[in-house]
């Protein structure tokens, strides 16, 4: 039985992910900040939970020695994300009012908490027979969507956030080289409703999840360094 750890899974696209993944057969660990939240949530699914802040390097490792002890990890998915420049009315701050505290917080936990996790829990994925890491991704990371004024993506005015999944993205394509044996890829759930848009999105998170289960369920043989939504691979 496959072994996943979500981050950030006591709502949203997490909570849902973990949802789908349960009901497909898989062993889910619910990682949350808040002790308190995780276990609600895994109690409301009917599986485990870990205290885990991405910020946080003990709260990191306490983790790893909990799923170490519990028989280890096969997946990781990296959905831990905040989107600060964005208010609860949907209204984006742009580049105008972008200070360095905001993109500090934004990258703190979007860019150097997916790397805190990684370094944390790459020795025990290549414990696995078949290990797989899934960050969480944007559209708006897309430099080829953000720079054609057809796509949603161009629109954005906010920096901080697409910046910090764009440089999750390089992450994906560095450690896919580094981990070949460990297929890693980035996705795309889409605009979907929840807290971290104020609810503004279009998709349901069942639409948005898909492909993080999906990608989450991939064999040796699936691709890595890539970067996927529902309809396929999209362009950096």
């Amino acid at each position: 039985m496959t072994k996943i750890l979500i981050t950030g899974a006591n709502k949203g696209l997490g909570y849902e992910a973990a949802r789908q993944l349960i009901a497909a057969g898989h062993t889910v660990w619910i990682g949350s900040r808040d002790a308190e939240r995780g276990q609600r949530a895994a109690a409301e699914l009917g599986t485990r939970a870990v205290q885990l802040d991405v910020t946080d390097d003990a709260s990191v490792a306490a983790a790893v020695e909990t799923l170490t002890a519990a028989g280890g990890l096969d997946v990781l998915v990296n959905n831990a994300g905040i989107q600060a420049e964005m208010a609860a009315d949907g209204t984006v701050l742009g580049a105008a009012d972008l200070t360095a505290d905001m993109m500090r917080e934004t990258f703190d936990t979007n860019v150097f908490g997916t790397v805190r996790v990684l370094h944390a829990f790459l020795p025990l994925l290549e414990r696995s027979a078949a290990p797989v890491v899934v960050n969480v991704s944007s559209g708006l990371a897309s430099l080829a969507w953000a720079t054609d004024p057809g796509n949603h993506a161009h629109g954005y005015p906010g920096v901080a956030y697409p910046a910090s999944k764009t440089a999750v993205n390089m992450l994906t394509i560095q450690y896919a080289k580094a981990y070949p044996g460990i297929r890693i890829n980035s996705v795309e759930p889409g605009y979907t409703k929840t807290a971290l848009n104020g609810h503004h999105g279009h998709q349901t998170v069942e639409e948005g999840a898909e492909i993080i289960v999906r990608m989450a369920q991939l064999g040796p043989d699936g691709p890595t360094g890539g970067y996927f939504d529902r309809s396929g691979e999209l362009p950096w």
